[in-house]
Order: structure tokens, then C-alpha cells, then sequence
């Protein structure tokens, strides 16, 4: 296939994998195959993978995505390229680094401004796409440039983020993000490990971390929240194949075990129409949705 000779002259053989199940790199664990998928091994070669002719799809940790069961056409390529550096007060690292090992690495250099996402297992391109954020943080306050490049190739720095709930000018724009600056403030360690102690401590007891899911599944409707409407709507343990509802927090859909995705989202239309049904409110996917049907 010419694609994949194409592939194989911008990076080793040994970072593309054929026909590779999705399954194996999103968090819920569900996903068919896609028809080339490459780890690229530096910006030099993402750069230069975009500049291909063809179908492409970038992915992070799939920490926040749903890929259907009929997988992904064309070339999809994992961002996971991860170096840092400190300088003072700011942090300069690629957008493949985990946004928890970001929150660690403040904390050793008594940063403060990244213990919301202490718990958060996507990474740093993924967190400034959504604008993730919890425990009264956003990742959108700590961003100061980002480096990106758009599926030409053409590599610029982002000043204006556009970010709003859960949104950014990332999701309006093919940019691909390869690095970003972020501007901390000088706090005390003790602290710093107090809060994340603390927002570990919440995670474990509020969220169903010991079974695969892409987080919260919906977004926080206008003057309300998705999980309260879901559990006054009694779907709280609602399955549909081994996809449910947790009980432990009504705003995430699991994997019991053997779900497909297309059992996620089933579950994720259900639960939408019900809530609309009952309290007129239509919820909207936070997690993103790719790839064909089977």
C-alpha cells in the first residue's frame, strides 16, 4: 500500500501498526480498527506525517473519546511526544505529556495552578482542546501560547485561545497542538500536595476510576447539572449491553467489562431523550465521537 511506504520513509516501521484496534488506546476500552495508525517519535515528524495526501485523524490519550466499532479510515496519529522545561515560574512542555504528570511536575518546583488536574488522565493537548478542568480549575487559566500546527504543515503560535466552557478555537480550527507555554505562580509545596491530595481523595470516592470510561460523558447544561438530571431521571445503574450509567456518579457511562461502542452510545441517546423528555433538557456530549459505524 502506498500510504504505508509513505508512512514508513517519515518514521520507523516499528510506530505503525495496520488494521489496529482502537480498543487499545481509549479509555473505554471499545473502538475498531484503524487502517494505519502511527506514533510518530517528534514534532519534526508529525509535521511532516500532516503533510501527507490523505484521510487524517489525530488522537492523544483517548482519555475523552469514543471511536465506533467500524474504526477509523485513513491515517490516524497518536500525539504522545512529551518533553518539559522549566524556566522560573512557567512551563514549556509538548502536547503529549499526561496533564497529571504536568500537575506532578509543578508541585516538585512549588507551582501552583495545576492541582485541579492532579487526577486527570488525558493529556496536554487534549485538556487545552476541551479546556478540561474540575475542582474549580480550567486549564485555560494557566495557558499563556500555544504552538500548533494546521494539516498543511504550517506551524504558528496561538495567542488568543478563544476558550470558553468546555471549548476552545481548537475545536473550530484544524490546528494540531505540539506544544503550549504555561504561566504558573510560586506557591507552598505543602499546600500544593494538600489540594492534590484532597482532589485525589474526591476522585476515588465520587468517580468509577476502576472501570473504563472517557470521563464525564455530558456537558453541564446552562443553570444545571447533567449528572443530578440523569439521577432524577432514575437512570442511575441504567445498562444497556455492559455499557451503564455508574452508580457511583450518574454523569459517567462505563464499561462493565464486554460493551461495544455502539452500546455507549445507545446508552448516550437514551439517556439524552429520556432527560429531554422528562425536564426539557437535551444534553450535550462532552466526550468526542469518531470513526464509523460497524
Amino acid at each position: 500500500m502506498e500510504l504505508i511506504k509513505q508512512v514508513a520513509n517519515i518514521t520507523n516501521e516499528k510506530n505503525i501498526f495496520i488494521n489496529e484496534p482502537m480498543s487499545k488506546h481509549t479509555t473505554f476500552k471499545t473502538g475498531g480498527p484503524a487502517d494505519i495508525f502511527v506514533i510518530p517519535e517528534s514534532k519534526e515528524e508529525i509535521i511532516k506525517l500532516l503533510q501527507l495526501e490523505c484521510k487524517k485523524t489525530i488522537v492523544g490519550n483517548g482519555s475523552n473519546l469514543l471511536v465506533k466499532d467500524g474504526g477509523i479510515r485513513g491515517l490516524v496519529i497518536k500525539i504522545n511526544i512529551d518533553n518539559y522545561k522549566v524556566e522560573d515560574d512557567i512551563i514549556i512542555a509538548d502536547s503529549g505529556i499526561m496533564i497529571a504528570k504536568l500537575s506532578n511536575i509543578a508541585y516538585e518546583n512549588s507551582l501552583t495552578g495545576l492541582e485541579f488536574a492532579c487526577g486527570i488522565p488525558g493529556t496536554l493537548g487534549g485538556a487545552i482542546v476541551m479546556n478540561a478542568g474540575c475542582y474549580g480549575g480550567e486549564i485555560s487559566n494557566v495557558i499563556l501560547e500555544t504552538t500548533v500546527v494546521d494539516l498543511s504543515g504550517n506551524v504558528t503560535n496561538i495567542v488568543n485561545h478563544e476558550f470558553g466552557y468546555r471549548s476552545s478555537i481548537f475545536q473550530k480550527k484544524d490546528y494540531i497542538i505540539l506544544s503550549s507555554k504555561l504561566k504558573l505562580k510560586h506557591g507552598d509545596k505543602n499546600i500544593i500536595k494538600k489540594q492534590m491530595d484532597e482532589n485525589n481523595s474526591a476522585r476515588k470516592l465520587k468517580q468509577p476510576i476502576n472501570k473504563p470510561n472517557a470521563g464525564s460523558t455530558f456537558k453541564r447544561p446552562k443553570d444545571n447539572f447533567a449528572a443530578k438530571l440523569i439521577q432524577d431521571a432514575g437512570l442511575k445503574g441504567y445498562s444497556i449491553g455492559d455499557a451503564e450509567v455508574s452508580d457511583l456518579h450518574a454523569g459517567f457511562i462505563i464499561n462493565k467489562g464486554k460493551a461495544t461502542s455502539t452500546d455507549i452510545l445507545k446508552l448516550i441517546k437514551y439517556v439524552q431523550e429520556k432527560v429531554n423528555s422528562e425536564y426539557g433538557v437535551m444534553l450535550e456530549p462532552e466526550i468526542r465521537i469518531i470513526g464509523e459505524e460497524k
